[in-house]
């Protein structure tokens, strides 16, 4: 996911987006460990995405504390 995507959506919107991250992740990993999973670059990319969501989080967030 872009950070442009994500720098448009609010706070609660990026939560959300972080829990769906989180279960792809999840998901992935049980595939990993079924030997399901052929591409295993996508849990690396996965796990990207979700620090990337978490770091624009933050900065929503500490932007609104300020603002306040």
């Amino acid at each position: 996911m872009k950070t442009t995507e994500l720098r448009k959506k609010d706070v609660d919107g990026l939560k959300t987006e972080v829990k769906a991250l989180q279960k792809a992740h999840f998901g992935l990993r049980m595939q990993k460990a079924t030997q399901q999973l052929t591409n295993t670059a996508t849990i690396r990319t996965a796990r990207r995405d979700i620090a990337r969501a978490k770091t624009i989080l933050v900065e929503k967030q500490s932007a609104d504390k300020s603002a306040k």
